[in-house]
C-alpha cells in the first residue's frame, strides 16, 4: 500500500470514527498518530506527539483565544451585557416587531463580547423571550428569532473561529475579523428584513407596543450599556488602529472587563473565578481539538494525500461555481452533525491545499466559511442553537417550535452566503478600506 493509499484509508476511518460519534478531537489524534507510525514507524510518531502539540500551543496568535473567552465570561458574570436588550427595546419599540428586532440588535451586541453563538442564544434567551412573550409574541417568532441571531456570535469579532482559521492558514486576524464583520452586519438586515416580513403577513404574531419611551428613558438606558460599548471600541479600536495586536487585544478586553466589573461592583471574586474556570474549560477543549487537527495536518502532508487531493480536484477543471456548489454541501452537511470549530479544524487540512491551488481569497473565504458553520447551528438533527433555546425556554416550547420558528431565518442565511459568493466585495469591503 502506498503513503497516499493509506491516507486516504486513514481518512476513511476517521469519517467513521467521527459517524460513530467518536469526540473529534481523540479521533483525530488517534487516526494521525496510527497514521504517522504507518508510515515513519511508531518511535518517529511519538516523537511528533511529544513536540508537536508543545509547539503549536506555543503559538503567540493562540494567546488570544483564552483572553477572548475570559472577556467574554468575565463580561458575562459582571452583568456587562443585561442592559443590551433593554436599550435596543426602547430605542426600537417603534418598528414592526420591535422586541424582535431589539433581540438581533442586542445579540450583534453581547456578540461583540463573547464571540460564541452558544453564549449568545443562552443570554438572549433568557433576556428576550421571556420579554416578548409577555407583550404578546407568537412563541415560534420569538424562539427563532433569538435562535438565528445568536449566530451573530462568531461572525462579529471577536471570532475564535476565525481566530483558529487565520492561524492554520497563515492569515492576519484583524482582515478576517473585518471579514466576518462585513457578513455579520449582512446578516443583521437580512433577519431584520425576515422580521419585517413577517410582521407584515402575519401582525397577530407580533403586535405593536402600547408604551412609548420618553427621550429621558432612552438615554438612561444608553448609560447601562456605556461601560459595554467603551469597552468594544477601546478594543477593536486599537486592534484596527494598530495600537495593539489581535493576541493584545485580547488581553486589553479581559483586563477592562475585570476593572469595569469590580468597579461597578457586579462582578464578585467567586464571579470571577467562575468566569476564569469556563475560560479554562473551554480553552482545553479547543486546543485539543486544534492540536489534533495539527496532527491531521503532518500526517497529510507526510503521506501525500493533501497534495493528492488537490491534484485530484484540479484535475476535474471545476468552475469556481461548481466548486464553491460542492463545499457548500460538504459544510452544510457536516454542520448538521458536528459543532463548528470540529467541521473547520477537521476540513482545513484537506480544503485549504484546494483553495491555494485554486487562487482563491483566502480571507473572504474565511468569512465564507464561518457562515456555513453558524448555519450549521440551527440546522436539524443536531442544531446546538436550537436545543439551547428549547432548554432556556422549557416545557412550554418544543424542539419543532423552535426548527419553525428558525425556518424563514435559514432563508436568509441561504440568500446572504449566495451574495456573499457572488460579490465578494460586499465580504472584503471593510478589508479594502482599512489597506
Amino acid at each position: 500500500m502506498t503513503d497516499q493509499q493509506s491516507g486516504i484509508l486513514f481518512v476513511v476511518v476517521l469519517l467513521i470514527a467521527i459517524a460513530l460519534r467518536f469526540p473529534i478531537a481523540i479521533s483525530m489524534i488517534i487516526v494521525s498518530v496510527s497514521g504517522i507510525a504507518s508510515i515513519l514507524g511508531l518511535s518517529a510518531a511519538l516523537g511528533l506527539v511529544r513536540s508537536l502539540p508543545y509547539e503549536f500551543a506555543a503559538n503567540w496568535a493562540l494567546a488570544s483565544v483564552p483572553t477572548f473567552l475570559v472577556m467574554g465570561y468575565v463580561s458575562y458574570h459582571a452583568q456587562l451585557t443585561q442592559g443590551l436588550f433593554r436599550a435596543a427595546r426602547l430605542w426600537l419599540s417603534a418598528m414592526p416587531g420591535g422586541l424582535a428586532v431589539a433581540a438581533v440588535f442586542a445579540s450583534a451586541g453581547f456578540s461583540a463580547l463573547s464571540g460564541s453563538s452558544v453564549a449568545c442564544a443562552a443570554a438572549m434567551g433568557r433576556i428576550a423571550v421571556p420579554e416578548m412573550l409577555k407583550h404578546g409574541y407568537s412563541l415560534r417568532i420569538a424562539v427563532g428569532t433569538v435562535a438565528a441571531a445568536g449566530t451573530l456570535g462568531p461572525l462579529i469579532p471577536p471570532s475564535i473561529i476565525l481566530i483558529l482559521y487565520g492561524i492554520f492558514i497563515q492569515a492576519p486576524i484583524g482582515k478576517l475579523f473585518l471579514a466576518g464583520l462585513a457578513v455579520g452586519i449582512v446578516t443583521m438586515v437580512g433577519y431584520i428584513l425576515v422580521i419585517l416580513v413577517w410582521t407584515k403577513l402575519r401582525p397577530q404574531d407580533a403586535p405593536k407596543l402600547a408604551e412609548r419611551p420618553t427621550r429621558v428613558e432612552r438615554v438612561a438606558v444608553l448609560r447601562e450599556t456605556l461601560p459595554a460599548i467603551v469597552m468594544v471600541v477601546l478594543v477593536f479600536g486599537g486592534m484596527f488602529s494598530g495600537v495593539f495586536t489581535a493576541s493584545e487585544s485580547g488581553a486589553v478586553g479581559a483586563a477592562l472587563a475585570v476593572i469595569i466589573g469590580f468597579a461597578r461592583r457586579t462582578l464578585s471574586l467567586k464571579g470571577l473565578r467562575l468566569a476564569l474556570e469556563e475560560a479554562l474549560s473551554t480553552t482545553c477543549v479547543i486546543f485539543l481539538i486544534a492540536i489534533g487537527a495539527n496532527l491531521l495536518v503532518r500526517f497529510l502532508a507526510l503521506s501525500g494525500t493533501d497534495q493528492f487531493i488537490s491534484d485530484w480536484v484540479v484535475s476535474l477543471q471545476p468552475s469556481q461555481l461548481e466548486f464553491f456548489a460542492i463545499i457548500s454541501a460538504l459544510y452544510l452537511v457536516l454542520g448538521m452533525f458536528l459543532e463548528p470549530i470540529g467541521i473547520m479544524l477537521l476540513t482545513i487540512p484537506i480544503v485549504y491545499p484546494v483553495l491555494a491551488s485554486l487562487g482563491i481569497d483566502l480571507i473572504w473565504f474565511g468569512a465564507i466559511l464561518t457562515k456555513f458553520l453558524e448555519i450549521g447551528m440551527l440546522t436539524p438533527p443536531v442544531g446546538l442553537n436550537v436545543f439551547v433555546i428549547k432548554n432556556v425556554v422549557g416545557d412550554s416550547c418544543s424542539t419543532w417550535t423552535v426548527f419553525q420558528g428558525i425556518a424563514a431565518f435559514l432563508l436568509a442565511d441561504l440568500v446572504v452566503v449566495t451574495m456573499a459568493m457572488l460579490w465578494p466585495d460586499m465580504v472584503l469591503f471593510f478589508v479594502r478600506l482599512a489597506e
